[in-house]
């Protein structure tokens, strides 16, 4: 793992709270599992229908019919349960989990969110990423402030296909903590090392900034 993607989970972990239902999402934020203290009382939901999950131990024999959603083996915590999906996606749509942590292609200044579809290139589908986003009652974005390219994910307004319009609370990248606004987004948190100037040459989107109650990470 990259030292980019260490900065942006050690900085997400911080957001959950003990007795918490969280749901971590394909990609980079089901490596959150590692960043959790261990005597933290939170219930990692996977939609796939497990609340209790928990990641393998080393040389723990996996259970091949225990998966996270992005098909890694995973065991479960003392008093964990088991459902079918739609019991799972009940607890979604009726807004049972506290907080979601999801990827993104891109993420703009209303909040929108765009991270399941990318034209031209293949795409299994929206999943569930589409109810999470609209009915989870936290939704908080780990993913690179830049492309590969170097092309800014963090826009003014999205242009890929959305996964769901204005449902995004907090932005957590490589480079910035970001909240959505009603006045835009208010940055938190700056990495260490970085100018504020940098930050806004890297990012599209128009940033408020207070710099005399900036923290870094």
């Amino acid at each position: 793992m990259s030292a980019d993607q260490t900065r942006i989970l050690a900085r997400a972990a911080r957001e959950v709270l003990p007795g918490q239902i969280v749901n971590l999402g394909i990609g980079l934020p089901t490596r959150l599992f590692h960043y959790l203290p261990a005597e933290m009382e939170v219930l990692v939901h996977s939609e796939n229908g497990v609340l209790g999950c928990r990641p393998r131990a080393e040389g723990e024999a996996p259970d091949y019919d225990m998966i996270d959603s992005g098909g890694t083996y995973i065991a479960t915590r003392p008093g964990a349960s088991v459902f079918d999906s739609a019991t799972s996606f009940a607890m979604i749509r009726r807004s049972r989990v506290d907080l979601t942590f999801m990827g993104a292609f891109e993420v703009d200044a209303e909040g929108n969110l765009a991270n399941w579809k990318i034209p031209g290139q293949f795409s299994p589908g929206i999943g569930g990423a589409m109810e999470l986003a609209q009915k989870v009652r936290r939704l908080v974005i780990l993913c690179s402030h830049n492309d590969k390219h170097g092309n800014p994910k963090v826009l003014e307004h999205c242009r890929l296909p959305l996964t769901a319009p204005r449902c995004v609370s907090r932005i957590i990248t490589d480079k910035a903590v970001m909240d959505v606004t009603p006045q835009g987004l208010a940055v938190v948190d700056i990495a260490e090392g970085l100018s504020v100037a940098e930050l806004r040459e890297a990012t599209e989107a128009e940033l408020n900034i207070d710099e005399r109650q900036l923290g870094r990470f």
